[in-house]
Formats: structure tokens, sequence, C-alpha cells
């Protein structure tokens, strides 16, 4: 029996990985499932709020889970699976939603957010996106998820589900998950274009993408929003300039970023020779990973087989909670 933390994370077939999600999110990802019990699904269930093409839903599926092998997600280590492959987690959804309320699934962020974005498709999908998100944690019982600041009032409302779970049929069956801590500051990664986050909303200039081919993305960062310079010494940097500043400390040497800072703490900094180094350095940094995403990507027979691996590794854990649901409910145990 063992005593890791069983932590899980969704990761919904929308597009390609870029740095802000390889910084923020899957770098830790790689270093969890060393010390935990990790379970990674990809969302598909979650996409079909927005009516997918079935094609691109397939071709989505299979680049997410190509791009996540490629930065280090190992199915020996973690269970990588998808969320379609589990039927116990929609059986699981129907429970909940039994037990949720209108108001306060009405009352979610997200749900009013979407309805902005698709007024004309505000589907029971969107409104009831809590209960779903609920039954991919508690049908592994798990004790952490790594959440953005976008989704922790979803993860509280897990919490509540689970809660009133156990309430109702006086139990302590499902644990309280909590966010994941990675003990560190989170690194933040800026876009290209002059403020906010990378992010693949942001349009197609802003994020640097881990598979982009190197004239693209060189193309990309010499576009990359600057000012006309600065005008005094040691001049505090505007937003845009930071962000590059902040990029270049990523992907290149220590020494590179010094020479930079000083020339443009001395007045003397060109933004095109910044701009150059930080592609160039871009490119480095990135190719293992395009190497990889393309060895993978044509090797379909491996794909099958990891997702057969990551579906029964997944189905074995999410039995034993439904068939424990099931009885605790007082339905007749069929497993």
């Amino acid at each position: 029996m063992t005593n890791k933390e069983i932590v899980l994370s969704g990761i919904r077939p929308t597009g390609n990985l870029h740095l802000g999600n390889y910084f923020g999110a899957v770098k830790n990802f790689v270093k969890m499932q060393e010390t935990n019990t990790c379970f990674f699904f990809i969302a598909d269930y979650h996409s079909l709020t927005t009516h997918p093409n079935p094609r691109d839903l397939q071709s989505n599926v299979k680049q997410v889970l190509v791009e996540y092998l490629a930065v280090g997600l190992d199915p020996e280590k973690a269970t990588l699976y998808l969320q379609s492959d589990l039927p116990e987690t929609a059986e699981l959804y129907l429970f909940l939603n039994m037990n949720a309320y209108m108001g306060e699934l009405e009352r979610v962020t997200t749900f009013k957010e979407k309805a902005r974005q698709q007024p004309n498709n505000i589907n029971a999908g969107l409104l009831t996106y809590p209960t779903l998100m609920a039954a991919d944690i508690i049908i592994h019982k798990a004790d952490k998820v790594p959440v953005g600041k976008d989704q922790e009032q979803n993860l509280e409302m897990t919490r509540t589900f689970a809660r009133r779970f156990n309430n109702m049929y006086g139990t302590e069956f499902f644990p309280i998950p909590t966010a994941y801590n990675f003990g560190e500051q989170l690194v933040k990664i800026p876009g290209l274009d002059g403020s906010g986050k990378m992010g693949k909303s942001e349009g197609e200039g802003n994020a640097i993408f881990l598979n982009d081919d190197p004239k693209k993305l060189h193309k990309k960062v010499m576009r990359a929003v600057t000012d006309s310079g600065p005008t005094e010494m040691n001049q505090e940097k505007p937003e845009a300039i930071q962000n590059l500043f902040s990029l270049l400390k990523i992907v290149s040497k220590p020494d590179v970023v010094v020479y930079f800072n000083d020339q443009y703490n001395n007045c003397n900094i060109r933004y095109g020779d910044l701009k150059k180094q930080l592609a160039e350095d871009m490119i480095t940094f990135t190719e293992p990973f395009r190497e990889k995403i393309a060895g993978l990507s044509s090797n379909d027979d491996y794909l099958n087989r990891v997702m057969n691996i990551g579906a029964e590794k997944a189905r074995e854990s999410a039995r034993k909670t439904i068939a424990e649901v099931r009885q605790i409910i007082g339905f007749r145990k069929y497993y």
C-alpha cells in the first residue's frame, strides 16, 4: 500500500503546448510524477461544450498526448489516460448532478464568462462543468489538484460536492481535495505582444509553441513589441521590454542576460540584437521537444499502447470507487 499523495490534473485538447504551459504547469507535472501517485487525463468530454468537429477532436487529442509525452510525462510513472475511456466518470458525474443545485452552478464565474462568450451555445455541459470536474477528481480520491487562478472556484465546488456526498450518506468516503502547492513561486511566462501572459487565446503571434518551426519562431520573436529605447541610465523597463528580458532569462545563459541588461542600463541597447539572440536561444531550447514530437507523432502503435495501458490503470481505480459509491447510495452492486 502506497502512502504517496494522489494528484490529478486534466488537460483540455485545445491545441499545442507553449512555453507558458511548460514553465507554468507541465515542468512541475514531470517532477510530481516522481514523488506522487499521479493521474493525468486528456479532457475530451469537457471539450464537447464547444461542439468540436470529430476529426479535429481526434487530431487534438493525439497532439496533446504526443506533446505531454515529449516533455517528460512517463506512462510507467504516472497514469496517463483519455477521459472518455473512463465511463465510470460519466456515472459519478450523474450522481453528483443529482445533488448539485441550479443556483450554485449559475453563480460560477467560469459559467458566466462562457455564457457571455458563446451566447448561442449555453448548453447544460457548460452549467454542469464543475460537477464533471468534481467527478474527474474524486473518482480517484485525489488529495491534491494543481489549478490555475481561473479554476480555483471550480476546485472549491469539488470540495463542496465531496463534503455534500459524505454528509448526505454519513460517511467520510471522499477525501476533500486541496490545491497542489509546488512549494516555489510559479514562473509566469509573458507573451510577445507587450502585455499579459503567454496564451493561445491572445493571438498567434503572442505565444511560442514547443513545436514551432524554427523559421516561424524566429519571425515571431523579431516581431515582438518594443519601444524607442531608454532615455536615461538605469531607467525602469516598461512592461513590453521587461517581458523580453523575462523570456531571455528562462532560455539564455546568465552572461547573455547580464550583457543585454548592461546595454539597456547604459542606453546602448539594440533591440534587434536582443531579439535575434532571444530567437536563437529559444530555437535551441525547444529543439529537443520538436525532435521528440516528430518521432512520437509517427508512432501510432506506441501511442495506442500508452492509451490502453493508461485506460486500464485508471479504470482499476475508478471501478473500485464506483462500486463503493453504488453500495453507499443503495444501488445493487454490479462490479
